[in-house]
């Protein structure tokens, strides 16, 4: 009765850790908010965003006005002679010392300043799409990572599941051999297979730490109890038209190539903008003491109004202004080289996608012939009707359409991330990641009308 008891208690024990392990088990989307969160990459792309938020009060400040303080302090001596016969000298040492202040504002300058605000803006715009595309690509490689652990961890356990059963088969062998039922060429040929499965086992477990290694720099953490995933098919478009019509619209990189023919347009306008007329208006206060003579004193308050245009600057500016519209025409083209790669990158990722679902469905096929094949091959093996190396080889086609099963479902998965990605929607959100979505606004909004302090805004 108590071993009885024992042993209830002890499978109990079991299913409970079996169940921890289900609960606890680590699931893709999981692994990717711990990237999304833990990249340093994407981390560092948020950084390079902020700093680029900070270009837009930069470009601001020409709105608004400049203000300088001047002082000076220092020794003095004059000496004067008069000019008469007889004259005299007179020597004073003096402490001319003086304050100031200047205040300048630019009333019209070409609308440069309207430019770089312009340009500013659609720079920020394009390092968001740059963030946006940075993303993507973590999300990417996390996806992939995950699932080659899941892949490389489902073969080691295929492949050692194979020993078992080799030795299995070569201790039934052994025994027939001992009867005289087969000659010592079968036990050798089991025994050959074994030492070969052996060999597998150690390149299946040095492939798994290569990616659980890979897994920890993408993820951040040590890859334990993966949770097998499933494609993200019903986030996809319906038809690789209506992903090419998606990606051109949505797609970071196209965004982002898009926008920088807008800036380089605006570079054109800043550098013609030179050849306009600058109004400035400026005032000034000051007030001197000791400037000349001892003791004395007085002020000085004035408001000037300025105008500068260049008239011959040797042709600097039109080299800058021919340099520039040349940059939009490059633009234009890169532009166009990046929406003909993206368009063939989505055509690659959905035909790659639509091969793996029917891979996935052809090894299932292989699996369920193969093990028919197998049973067959076994059971005339026992009549004699078969060797033991046509067993072998059956056993090896079965190992090898199970491997092909694990890998088929890793890229089926993978390559429904590579069309999300390809199309430009592979995001925390749109996966539904359980994480803060990073969100630039509220930095750009605090920033760009800042127009002091040195900390960063918060």
């Amino acid at each position: 009765m108590t071993s009885i008891k024992t042993l209830l208690l002890a499978g109990m024990a079991v299913s409970a850790l079996l169940t921890a392990g289900a609960v606890q088990a680590e699931t893709i989307n999981g692994a990717l908010a711990l990237a999304y969160q833990s990249s340093p990459d994407l981390n560092a792309q948020r950084a390079s965003l902020r700093a680029t938020d900070e270009q837009v009060p930069r470009a601001k400040s020409g709105y608004l006005p400049r203000l300088n303080a001047s002082s000076s302090l220092g020794k003095a001596n004059s000496v004067f002679y008069s000019g008469s016969v007889g004259g005299q000298t007179s020597d004073y040492y003096t402490t001319p010392r003086s304050v100031g202040v200047t205040v300048t504002q630019n009333l019209y300058n070409g609308s440069r300043t309207e430019t770089q605000v312009e340009t500013a803006e659609k720079g920020v715009l394009a390092a968001r799409a740059g963030l946006r595309a940075a993303e993507q690509q973590v999300l990417l490689n996390g996806a992939t990572q995950y699932m080659n652990v899941v892949r490389d961890e489902a073969v080691v356990k295929l492949r050692i599941a194979n020993i078992d059963v080799l030795k299995e088969q070569l201790r039934q062998t052994q025994d027939r051999f001992n009867v005289g039922e087969v000659t010592r060429t079968d036990v050798a040929q089991v025994e050959a297979q074994l030492a070969a499965a052996d060999a597998d086992v150690s390149s299946a477990v040095a492939n798994l730490e290569s990616s659980k290694a890979t897994y920890q720099q993408v993820i951040g953490v040590v890859p334990s109890n993966l949770a097998e995933a499933e494609p993200v098919a019903k986030r996809l478009p319906l038809a690789v038209a209506d992903a090419l019509k998606a990606a051109d619209s949505e797609h970071p990189q196209l965004v982002a190539a898009r926008l920088s023919i807008d800036i380089a347009e605006a570079q054109v306008r800043l550098v013609e903008g030179e050849f306009k007329p600058q109004v400035d208006v400026q005032g000034t206060a000051s007030q001197s003491w000791d400037s000349k003579f001892p003791d004395d004193n007085g002020h000085d308050f004035r408001v000037l109004g300025q105008v500068s245009m260049p008239l011959y600057d040797a042709g600097e500016i039109s080299a800058r202004a021919r340099a520039a519209k040349e940059t939009l025409g490059q633009r234009q083209m890169e532009a166009d080289s990046v929406r003909a790669q993206i368009r063939a990158g989505v055509a690659a990722a959905w035909s790659q996608y639509e091969t793996a679902v029917a891979r996935v469905k052809s090894a299932k096929a292989q699996i369920d012939a193969a093990t028919i094949a197998l049973n067959g091959v076994q059971e005339e093996a026992k009549v004699g009707q078969r060797t033991t190396l046509d067993v072998l080889i059956s056993d090896q086609n079965l190992l090898a359409a199970r491997v092909n099963l694990v890998t088929a479902q890793r890229d089926r998965v993978v390559s429904s991330y590579q069309v999300l990605s390809a199309v430009g929607r592979l995001s925390a959100a749109s996966l539904g990641l359980q994480v803060a979505a990073y969100d630039p606004a509220p930095h750009y909004e605090a920033t760009k009308g800042r127009i002091t302090g040195t900390d960063k805004t918060q």
